[in-house]
């Protein structure tokens, strides 16, 4: 099997060499270094009698590593740079990035290896579109192809080529993943993400007619809206919780209110941790894609549908 991607030890590795780390954050970072090839061998080696036990001890792993890192490496830092600069260094979300494609490739071995495709962050297939015109005639047509960075897709890599000529001469090829699978990850999740979330699924379906998007999220910042009027497949609540209010979050901006509140967020993300019958119901969806053959007469019979 193809490697797995590493999207969260690439940030890990970003974040120490950024410039404008602080001193004190850099022995903290070096432990999660450690922490994170303790977690990647542990997510390798993990087995169980069935799927739901496999997810299980993963998600168990998820946990335990998001629950060092959010609290001991970002919140417990004596400076704020870690937790205010979180959206762009992206150190916590990006290990759900990492985690999805062991998962998936734990559980659905057999029928990623035969049916030969590639998961994780990738740049997917999006739209083709020409910029030749009479006035301007470029080889191809001018074939230009549109793409956009997904958080996690099982997909697969297509070659496409353009020509004027029958034999091909002279002519533009491009490559890229067709996104079979597409699952964006958001940490919260408010109306303005869901919005741009239908947006991004219809894309995606418009691309690839047969495609499935989903979108799975930490914490439900936003009144539920139903997905039946959209193209998502389903939004998965992965923590099953809301987000902590404002007001409260409010004083973690500053490393004194980090110290005095430490017990209230360690409380929080310890009695809302990753929900291993979300991420089953997640691998459940997909095995079941792998698993699609055509009805047999007597089953649809007795069942009355197909």
């Amino acid at each position: 099997m193809t490697p797995l991607p590493t999207p969260h030890l690439d940030k890990l590795n970003a974040t120490i060499a950024n410039e404008k780390l602080p001193i004190g954050d850099r022995p903290q970072l070096e432990k999660a270094m450690r922490a994170y090839a303790n977690w990647v061998a542990n997510l390798t080696s993990t087995s169980g009698a069935t799927i739901d036990a496999t997810v299980a001890k993963m998600v168990e792993l998820l946990n335990d590593y998001r629950l060092f890192l959010d609290l001991e490496v970002i919140f417990d830092s004596n400076d704020d740079f870690l937790h205010r600069q979180k959206g762009q260094l992206k150190l916590d979300n990006s290990v759900l990035e990492e985690f999805l494609p062991h998962l998936i490739s734990k559980c659905v071995t057999k029928e990623i290896e035969q049916s030969n495709v590639a998961l994780g962050p990738t740049t997917a297939f999006s739209a083709v579109y020409f910029t030749s015109s009479l006035e301007n005639q470029l080889p191809g047509g001018g074939l230009h192809v549109r793409t956009k960075d997904q958080d996690f897709a099982i997909g697969k890599k297509l070659y496409l080529r353009a020509s004027h000529d029958l034999d091909f001469h002279d002519c533009v090829t491009k490559e890229f993943f067709l996104g079979y699978v597409v699952a964006e990850c958001k940490t919260n999740l408010d109306k303005t993400m869901f919005q741009e979330a239908c947006a991004t699924a219809h894309d995606t379906k418009s691309a690839v007619t047969g495609a499935k998007y989903y979108l799975l999220c930490e914490w439900l910042d936003m009144t539920p809206q139903s997905t039946a009027p959209t193209d998502i497949d389903e939004v998965l609540l992965l923590r099953k919780a809301k987000r902590m209010s404002s007001n409260i979050r409010s004083a973690f901006s500053a490393a004194a209110g980090r110290k005095r509140d430490r017990q209230l967020i360690s409380n929080f993300l310890k009695q809302h941790p990753f929900r291993a019958d979300v991420f089953l119901r997640f691998v459940t969806h997909i095995t079941k894609l792998f698993g699609t053959e055509d009805p047999v007469e007597g089953d649809v019979l007795e069942d009355g549908y197909f």
